[in-house]
């Protein structure tokens, strides 16, 4: 399978090396600031860049009839918008929030909890992440999927907030940048009597990237926009 890398940070620099371990090649690597390459020699193209040309890299490969998976947070305003140019092209399209297996699962584990805890009004939630100083936006994509999906399961909460709160339906997320911390998310219940804890820590970067170079095999041959769930068959 031939790869464009766009966006060669520590990300594309991991997703490389397992997609290379996995028999792929690495045809193309598009690093900041690059706007003169063609796509279409790619079978299939990783998006790891930055929030402000995520859309424009989505939109070319869209255009171009190259599937594309994408990793970036912080630019999904235009969600809705590449999700239309997918469908008008017969595209084939994925975004993630994180590509880890093991965070997948969690995100599961987080709507499960949440139905349970939707009843039992004694129990206040909080959310925590905590990322790598490097880390653009905040909270975190991964916290956000986290706290919409707890909305969607939980009927005392509609929106999020970042820090504290003093809407009790709201949830309130605090965001640390901390070193070179890969991610940590914590969803906490707490009550007089107990608190109820789940957690995800990544140890390394290894997860989301191998995720990725997944799902890069996976849309191949497909049309339309997943999810990671399509893709692992879970939920």
């Amino acid at each position: 399978m031939n790869i464009a890398l766009l966006g060669y940070g520590r990300m594309g620099q991991t997703i490389e090396k397992i997609a290379i371990k996995r028999g792929h090649n690495i045809i193309l690597k598009v690093d900041k600031g690059d706007t003169d390459y063609d796509i279409t020699k790619a079978d299939v193209a990783i998006d790891f860049s930055i929030p402000d040309v995520a859309f424009d890299n989505i939109s070319y490969c869209l255009n171009n009839n190259v599937p594309v998976i994408s990793g970036t947070t912080g630019w999904l305003d235009n969600y809705d918008k590449a999700i239309d140019l997918c469908n008008k092209n017969k595209g084939a399209f994925i975004y993630a929030s994180n590509y880890s297996l093991g965070v997948n699962i969690f995100f599961e584990l987080n709507k499960t909890l949440a139905k349970i805890m939707t009843n039992l009004k004694q129990y206040n939630v909080t959310m925590k992440e905590i990322h790598h100083t490097k880390k653009l936006d905040a909270p975190s994509g991964t916290a956000i999927s986290l706290a919409n999906d707890l909305i969607a399961e939980h009927s005392s909460y509609n929106k999020w907030d970042l820090d504290k709160t003093e809407d009790s339906d709201s949830i309130p997320i605090t965001a640390k940048r901390i070193g070179d911390v890969p991610g940590t998310h914590t969803v906490d219940y707490k009550s007089e009597v107990d608190t109820i804890h789940i957690e995800h820590v990544a140890h390394n970067r290894q997860g989301f990237a191998l995720g990725a170079v997944i799902a890069a095999e996976w849309i191949i041959g497909k049309t339309g926009v997943f999810t990671m769930n399509d893709v692992l068959n879970i939920g």
